[in-house]
Parts: C-alpha cells; sequence; structure tokens
C-alpha cells in the first residue's frame, strides 16, 4: 500500500502498549502515547500494522480514529501510522516531537495529511 493511500481513512486501533507502559522488551523505552496495532491490515514484518494514537491522554484499550500520517523508516522493514481523533490536525513536528521516544532509533521519513 502506498503511504499515501491510508491517509484521512478511518482504522480501529487494538493497544497492546497502553500510555505508561514500558516496551516489553526494550525496558528504557516507556510509551508517552498509546500505540497498538489495526488487525488484518499486514505490514513490512509481516505482522498486523503498528499505529501510534495521538491526540489521546488516557491509557485505552482500543481506538478508532483517522491515519494523518506515516512514519516511514528507511532502515526497518515497516511503517508505523499516526491515528488520531477525526478532529484533531496535527503537523509533522508535532507528530515527530510526539514519537522521538521510539522513533529516535531509526532513519524516518515522514508522510503527512497536514503540513
Amino acid at each position: 500500500m502506498n503511504s499515501y493511500d491510508i491517509l484521512g481513512k478511518m482504522v480501529t486501533v487494538t493497544v497492546d502498549r497502553p500510555l505508561g507502559t514500558y516496551h516489553p522488551r526494550h525496558k528504557s523505552i516507556y510509551y508517552t502515547v498509546n500505540y497498538g496495532y489495526v488487525e488484518g491490515i499486514i505490514a513490512g514484518d509481516g505482522a498486523d500494522q503498528d499505529a501510534y494514537i495521538l491526540g489521546v491522554d488516557e491509557p485505552v484499550k482500543s481506538f478508532t480514529g483517522k491515519v494523518i500520517a506515516v512514519v516511514h523508516r528507511l532502515d526497518d522493514v515497516e511503517d508505523k501510522w499516526i491515528v488520531v481523533p477525526e478532529d484533531i490536525i496535527l503537523k509533522e513536528e508535532d507528530i515527530k516531537n510526539a514519537v522521538n521516544f521510539q522513533e529516535q532509533f531509526f532513519t524516518t521519513k515522514y508522510f503527512c495529511l497536514y503540513k
């Protein structure tokens, strides 16, 4: 799927790393946002598509929102989707700041709905 094709679409994310938790293998990575996967969409790593949820300030188990950006990892096999409540607009710099806790370890390119 082209990175631009998913922008603006509504998806449901199942959260497996809620806001306020640590990465299951890399204990130094603290999740400042909810993070999970979109079931049934297969990513480059062969697993369900991963997604960050921005604009939600409490831990959730599931969330339906709009994909406003794709984080394309140039040195990895998978992309990460950025999902927000339907009425939220975030620019690229805000998105980068929000996901830097994990994306700082990768070389990335951002495809954003809002410039």
